[in-house]
């Protein structure tokens, strides 16, 4: 079955409920709303920014879209870029182009120009839907990209090379085109996040994102009653395909723009949230906000919130040991998945599971997993190699790289590129990436150890750890520390904590500095070499 049919399921057995609210702390000023569905909270004025749509509406939303590409000629199989904020119409959006055949292509909002430009061309996008945000980046590439684009824009004051998206969709019908659709037929195209080189272009099917949804409500069980709060970007599968959780069972979704931790708190208790994926930064931001006294738990209502899930990036125990003195009563889960296989999921800990933590834990439901040599033999139980899984949500190929595809597929097991270990109850452990690995001195060093070790430090707020270029022993470790506000820490007291490390696998040089993240919260090492390869050690950070 294609997916667009649990949003047809949803407007009629839930057409009245709420579907999706968006909150937007941000703003205060009043601005004036297009859709009239939309409700405006004013009666506060310090109430942040709230707009809300029912199923009923979200699905004649995505029907009056998915009418007006038809009007235009696009066609089953056509391309439409979505190049949004997260806001209310982005899924509407999304659901609209699905629901004639197109395939929806997501694009990175951090994206430059030439960026947007490379990627509507590598995935050969037929349309592109632009928010206000992104008005400068797509005029800088407009007459070229608009010779055989169409260019849809959403928001108020429609630049003159592009069409206005909400007066054209309000005259298209709201009825379901009716165009019929199978699971095998494609979805979706989504991009790598370049953590180790440009994006690649993702193509998945109906069914992938089908048992996305399987997936996560099977993990977590989401019923109709639930309410997710979604914060990452949409653009994304981690975050969407977190809120496929709620599109299977009908529960309300939270669009929240904005990741201050008090902004988080209180969009739980307003919004009655039940169910928050966090990444680490935030989870260790909100902790840290509590223990300064600048969150007052008692002053919000979060008896609902049953579970907190953390995925994108490696776990530290002692970030979840923290989270359980201080919400005692949450589950937690952290669930394992990249793009290709469809998002978080096809490997997951089980809130169960508690004890494991440090572990992304087992296959997933209908996952395969095994743990292999560059030859594809399976290792012995405790050594490592590299993580490959298998399963409906696996990605069809990369579209248009044959070689990058052959690469990574190899008998319908996708090669992760990620190194990890079983234990002896079965459970995975993350290594680290097979391109960030580490050789130095003829020794394999595998940053995501050393990190792990690094952030049990008091000091210390995040840790990348990177390899450097040295004429003896070809590469040597160094951590980037980003340390605690309010917190004094120097390369000697770095140091002196790593004596607990075997001498091979304590960093050569130490740097302090903020540690970058993309969206999705992984760690862009790629731009961590290009900065500090051959820079001198910055010895001391004090943050105040």
């Amino acid at each position: 079955m294609p997916i667009t049919e649990f949003l047809e399921k949803n407007a009629e057995l839930y057409g009245d409920k709420v579907s999706l609210v968006e909150l937007n702390p941000e703003i205060r000023e009043k601005r004036r709303v297009t859709w009239k569905e939309y409700e405006l909270i004013e009666a506060n004025p310090d109430c942040p920014y709230r707009r809300e749509i029912t199923w009923h509406v979200f699905n004649e939303k995505a029907n009056r879209f998915a009418n007006l590409l038809l009007s235009r000629g696009v066609k089953k199989g056509d391309k439409v870029g979505i190049l949004l904020m997260n806001c209310l119409e982005w899924l509407p959006i999304y659901f609209g182009a699905l629901k004639i055949g197109a395939l929806a292509v997501p694009l990175n909002f951090r994206y430059t120009a030439e960026e947007i430009k490379y990627c509507v061309d590598l995935a050969e996008v037929d349309i592109l839907v632009f928010g206000q945000e992104f008005i400068g980046r797509v005029e800088e590439i407009a007459e070229e990209i608009s010779r055989s684009r169409l260019l849809f824009y959403v928001g108020e004051g429609c630049p003159t090379f592009a069409e206005h998206y909400d007066r054209l969709a309000a005259n298209c019908s709201s009825k379901n085109p009716g165009i019929i659709l199978t699971d095998k037929d494609d979805a979706a195209i989504y991009f790598s996040s370049g953590t180790t080189g440009f994006p690649k272009a993702i193509l998945h099917n109906h069914e992938s994102l089908v048992h996305s949804c399987l997936v996560e409500q099977n993990h977590h069980g989401q019923t109709e009653n639930d309410v997710f709060l979604c914060i990452p970007p949409l653009y994304h599968t981690g975050a969407k395909m977190h809120w496929f959780g709620s599109l299977i069972s009908g529960g309300k979704a939270v669009i929240l723009k904005g990741v201050k931790p008090k902004t988080i708190i209180e969009a739980v208790s307003q919004e009655k949230c039940t169910i928050v994926w966090l990444l680490v930064p935030w989870a260790q931001d909100i902790l840290d906000a509590i223990d300064r006294g600048e969150i007052d738990l008692s002053q919000y209502q979060l008896d609902q919130w049953r579970l907190m899930h953390i995925g994108a990036q490696p776990v530290p125990p002692s970030l979840i040991a923290r989270w359980k003195k201080v919400f005692p009563h949450h589950q937690y889960d952290t669930n394992y998945g990249l793009s290709e296989s469809i998002g978080p999921g096809c490997v997951h800990l089980g809130v169960e599971n508690i004890d494991k933590v440090g572990a992304i834990g087992k296959p997933g439901f209908g996952w395969e997993a095994k743990i292999c040599t560059d030859s594809g033999e399976t290792v012995r139980r405790g050594e490592v190699g590299e993580l490959c899984v298998k399963g409906p949500g696996v990605m069809t190929c990369y579209y248009r790289d044959e070689k990058a595809t052959a690469e990574t597929l190899k008998d319908g097991w996708l090669f992760t590129g990620d190194m990890a270990q079983e234990d002896e109850d079965g459970f995975i452990y993350l290594v680290d990436r097979k391109k960030d690995v580490i050789i130095s001195g003829g020794e394999n060093l595998y940053p995501v150890q050393i990190e792990d070790f690094l952030r049990g430090h008091p000091a210390i707020k995040d840790v990348a750890v990177i390899g450097l270029p040295d004429k003896r022993l070809g590469e040597i470790a160094a951590a980037i520390i980003s340390i605690k506000e309010g917190v004094e820490c120097t390369e000697e007291d770095i140091n002196s904590f790593c004596q607990k490390l075997p001498r091979y696998k304590r960093p050569h040089r130490i740097i302090f500095a903020e540690v970058p993240r993309n969206p999705t919260g992984k760690i862009e090492k790629p731009l961590l070499r290009q900065i500090y390869c051959g820079e001198s050690v910055v010895a001391k950070q004090t943050k105040g």
